[in-house]
């Protein structure tokens, strides 16, 4: 099969990028690993299936005033925000058996923003004006050759099936260390573009959240706003997660490198996650009526073992271009290859748009 242009990854950078190439007129088709889309973005219910009011277990915030890129297509798409609950007193966790100490809580500046319906709604939105023929789920790309004046790309598909597909270019919308790591390219990349691929940090593949679900935001009425921070864990950072439709809950960071997690297992975290949320919040905070907990280490189609190792924040010095025989031919529009708010929802989007518009220009030339 032939197409213009194959976008890999179904994440918020390759839906920007279809939905651009759509409005163009552009032929495309997006591969997506996964059996959904989304990538980092995951929104789902107290059973943790994806859901419209749900809850993040990747990305939650924007800071509108910062980052023009998600405001536009968040105004764009017809969404809604809210602010995150900052209203009340903060606590903060110094030792064990030292009672938390209560501050009062500060305004944010600038104000953290959440969507409504959870940070999946934006995928939604960008998928519902996208033609379901050009979207492929499990589709897993696994080598790319340059066969001039195209690119091959071999995937196998939720069947475990070989196939093969050739575009005129390639926009890989996935983190470049997972890319590096989990694709063969055939020419060879060059030694430097593929070491910057290797230590550039996957955003968000070595922490993990956990949630604690209640009936009614209770803490809000003993006048503390849910936030928390820690220096005895396991959660380092703890947040209010209700969301707009007033389901309650808190979440956290765990605080506990990936190896560590690895050892300690799932249920240890979740335990010591809620004898945590008890002490800071008091006894209420140690019944749940769930739990959600999401290690974005141990997910093949996010994190390396180089993301599992390492605990950074992806920069922004925008890696879209790709030299050498691949120039023109393939580009990367993820969020770490953003040249501005790499590591961001924002990131994703700008880096998709500035990709997006060099594959129009060389068409554009080619015509």
């Amino acid at each position: 099969m032939k197409t213009p242009v194959l976008v890999v990854g179904g994440g918020l950078a390759g839906l920007t990028a279809a939905r651009h190439l759509h409005r163009a007129g552009i032929g495309f088709q997006l591969l997506e690993a996964r059996d959904r889309l989304g990538g980092r973005i995951l929104s789902t219910d107290a059973a943790g299936l994806a859901s419209d009011d749900g809850f993040d277990l990747g990305p939650s915030w924007f800071w509108p005033g910062m980052q023009s890129a998600m405001s536009y297509l968040v105004a764009d798409l017809g969404l809604s925000a809210f602010p995150q609950n900052s209203e009340g007193d903060m606590l903060f966790q110094r030792m064990h058996g030292e009672a938390p100490r209560r501050f009062q809580g500060m305004r944010q500046e600038p104000e953290s923003m959440r969507l409504i319906g959870g940070t999946g709604a934006i995928v939604a939105a960008l998928a519902e004006g996208l033609p379901k023929t050009e979207i492929r789920l499990g589709a897993r790309v696994t080598h790319v050759t340059l066969n001039e004046p195209e690119v091959e790309v071999r995937l196998v598909d939720a069947k475990g099936t070989t196939q093969t597909m050739r575009a005129m270019h390639v926009l890989f919308a996935l983190p470049p260390r997972l890319l590096e790591a989990t694709v063969a390219f055939s020419p060879a990349l060059d030694a430097v573009t593929a070491r910057n691929w290797r230590d550039t940090p996957t955003w968000m593949a070595p922490h993990a959240k956990f949630f604690a679900l209640y009936d009614r935001p209770f803490w809000r009425e003993a006048g503390l706003s849910g936030t928390a921070q820690s220096t005895v864990g396991p959660l380092v950072e703890i947040h209010d997660a209700t969301t707009a439709s007033g389901k309650a809950a808190l979440f956290g960071f765990v605080g506990v490198s990936a190896q560590q997690r690895a050892k300690l297992g799932r249920d240890v975290i979740v335990q010591a996650s809620i004898r945590q949320l008890a002490q800071l919040f008091g006894p209420e905070a140690g019944t749940p009526r769930a739990t959600l907990f999401k290690d974005w280490a141990v997910d093949p189609l996010t994190a390396t073992d180089d993301d599992r190792r390492t605990d950074r924040h992806p920069i922004s010095v925008g890696l879209a271009s790709v030299p050498g025989e691949w120039q023109n031919r393939i580009l990367l529009a993820g969020s770490e290859a953003g040249r501005r708010d790499a590591g961001y929802l924002a990131g994703a989007i700008e880096a998709a748009e500035y990709a997006v518009m060099q594959i129009m220009n060389e068409l554009e030339a080619a015509s």
